[in-house]
């Protein structure tokens, strides 16, 4: 039944442009951090100015003070999304195609990565005269500032940071570490590639943006598009002695024409310096809704019981104490309850931590 109904929804659902995947920043963060101090403060230095084009101050108010939490190295939280605005001289604007909020915790040495559907329905601060909109709006409404503040208010959570990449960082960084393997899970063609389920295929850049665009094949959709890009993170973040080999000024330079971050130089030192252990243990989850049609569009509605769950995953996480969630996204009346993919360990489920 619950296939039939999912085949139904599938059918229903109308067939929209075909967006790429781009939220793969987490990969230039994680090639100061992977490569650690192996380099030495000198090789940083050799690349400050290239990853200082990359910051760009968001506006959004901090709910913490990020310098004291690294300072004192307590877990970091930071808002990851991805446009198509780089293909063909586009520039950094448009919606969201992707945003995952991911934490990095030296404490537990644990990294969790949390996708939120773009179609997800939420009012937006500061434009509720729009009524309901998908979250990826909120990017096209106010840019930085109004995506971190949706998603801070609608999950009760601090971001620290942001980070936001177009189509060209993914791409690239697989291809200058030599590709990554992966077993498919599920078979389908897209984009002039074939993958057949669980047989191990070696991708280059341009192969893994593929499998990782596909959805409406997808009997899962979105969710099973965002389990793959998941994967494909963790596969490349398996290489890290290759992705150590990154950091030169020619590819830190050549990549961050392509991202935005408020994560300073000094920031990226500190993450390198005191957190890359916890990137070597990754669990990930998504935030899980139920399709509906709200003003004439097909929107994700996620579950009050659902939104909790997703709170307390990401406050337990931060070793924050639990608190309600958030007021702003289109509720439905029924519970909701989200699968749970990981790479090590069980899904987490909140709990008491320090707090904010």
């Amino acid at each position: 039944m619950a296939n039939q109904t999912m085949e139904m929804e599938k059918r229903q659902r109308p067939r929209r442009k075909k967006h790429h995947v781009r939220n793969f920043f987490l990969l230039l963060v994680l090639v100061l951090i992977a490569g650690g101090t192996a380099y030495g403060m000198k090789k940083y230095q050799s690349i400050k100015n290239a990853v200082d084009t990359t910051y760009q101050a968001s506006g959004a108010k901090k709910l913490r003070n990020v310098n004291e939490v690294l300072s004192a190295k307590k877990p970091v939280s930071i808002l990851l999304m991805g446009t198509d605005t780089g293909a063909l001289g586009r520039t950094f604007a448009g919606r969201t195609d992707s945003m995952m909020v991911v934490t990095i915790n030296p404490q537990t040495n644990k990294t969790t990565i949390t996708s939120i559907p773009r179609d997800t329905a939420v009012n937006i601060p500061g434009y509720t005269s729009y009524g309901v909109s998908k979250i990826n709006a909120a990017y096209a409404y106010g840019k930085s500032k109004t995506a971190i503040t949706t998603v801070q208010k609608m999950l009760n959570i601090p971001i620290d940071f942001y980070a936001i990449i177009n189509m060209g960082g993914m791409e690239k960084i697989i291809d200058e570490v030599g590709g990554v393997t992966l077993k498919p899970t599920l078979s389908f063609s897209y984009g002039g590639y074939t993958f057949k389920k669980g047989v191990k295929t070696h991708m280059n850049g341009k192969k893994a943006l593929a499998y990782s665009r596909m959805r409406d094949d997808d009997p899962l959709g979105d969710y099973g598009r965002q389990t793959r890009q998941r994967k494909v993170i963790m596969a490349l973040l398996n290489k890290s002695n290759s992705i150590s080999s990154l950091l030169n000024e020619d590819f830190i330079s050549s990549l961050s024409k392509q991202t935005q971050t408020d994560l300073t130089f000094n920031d990226l030192t500190a993450l390198a310096t005191n957190y890359r252990k916890a990137t070597q243990h990754i669990k990930t989850t998504h935030l899980q809704g139920a399709s509906e049609t709200i003003e004439s569009q097909s929107m994700e509605v996620a579950s009050k019981s659902e939104l909790q769950r997703v709170t307390n995953y990401i406050r337990k996480a931060l070793g924050l104490s639990h608190k309600t969630t958030g007021m702003i996204a289109q509720m439905d009346s029924t519970s909701s309850t989200a699968t749970t993919d990981t790479t090590s360990g069980t899904g987490d489920t909140g709990g008491p931590g320090g707090g904010y």
